[in-house]
């Protein structure tokens, strides 16, 4: 008697199989060309998964030009001639998506935060000092804005003192600078957001400059929390 074959390990990422099913309906027809998608809260009492899972689902299958997020409208199939060849959900299967990139910054920065309070150099603060003075003539999010931010954090990694957290922020800083987490941050950007972050920085330097390790810490899980209530918030893609 034949044995059953084994199955296959799921190793995609959730956000994937859900952005999939999703595609998988409007391939088949049952969401037009034009036609509104369920709101965010209906697909993830449906799916049995969070919000922001959908969420990211929903900002992926916009990359690939399936869907046409609408602020203050909700998420709308798009027109067959508008969507792209190039399929961001066809590469990369297992890129973590931007929520657990945040849960590890938070995990990991808070650490090195602490860690820079102990250790950092006098030149090393001065160097996070000056990235922080040329951030603030920077008026909002940009390349440029966000190329001293990477470089601001990367100090911070590095005046730990440790080479192995040094190169776990250098990788989830890779992650950070992605397409699919670019794409969910522009929905959140401003003057006003840029501002708050600016002043969440000036914490960090002031806790670290301070040598006050629990300060840094704290400083630094709040810097990043804040950006996940934010990514989390009903931006109302659909509700």
């Amino acid at each position: 008697m034949s044995k059953p074959p084994f199955r296959a390990i799921e190793t995609k990422r959730l956000y994937r199989q859900i952005a999939e099913q999703i595609r998988e309906h409007i391939d088949s027809g049952h969401y037009a060309p034009g036609e509104r998608l369920p709101a965010e809260r209906e697909l993830a009492e449906q799916l049995g998964v969070s919000r922001p899972s959908v969420r990211e689902a929903l900002i992926a299958l916009e990359m690939e030009g399936l869907v046409a997020l609408r602020a203050g409208t909700g998420v709308f199939v798009q027109e067959h001639h508008l969507r792209r060849r190039e399929l961001p959900l066809a590469k990369g299967q297992s890129a973590p998506g931007p929520f657990d990139v945040l849960a590890a910054r938070i995990l990991v920065e808070a650490e090195c935060a602490a860690l820079a309070a102990r250790h950092a150099t006098p030149a090393q603060l001065q160097q996070l000092k000056s990235i922080l003075a040329q951030m603030k003539k920077q008026p909002t999010h940009s390349p440029e804005a966000t190329a001293l931010d990477e470089g601001f954090h990367l100090c911070i990694a590095e005046a730990s003192g440790n080479a192995a957290l040094q190169l776990l922020v250098q990788q989830l800083w890779a992650q950070r600078t992605g397409e699919l987490y670019t794409q969910l941050e522009s929905y959140f950007v401003g003057e006003s957001i840029w501002q708050l972050a600016l002043e969440e920085h000036e914490a960090l330097v002031d806790a670290i400059a301070a040598k006050d390790a629990s300060a840094a810490r704290k400083a630094m899980q709040a810097h990043l929390r804040n950006a996940k209530v934010r990514f989390a918030s009903n931006r109302e893609s659909g509700g």
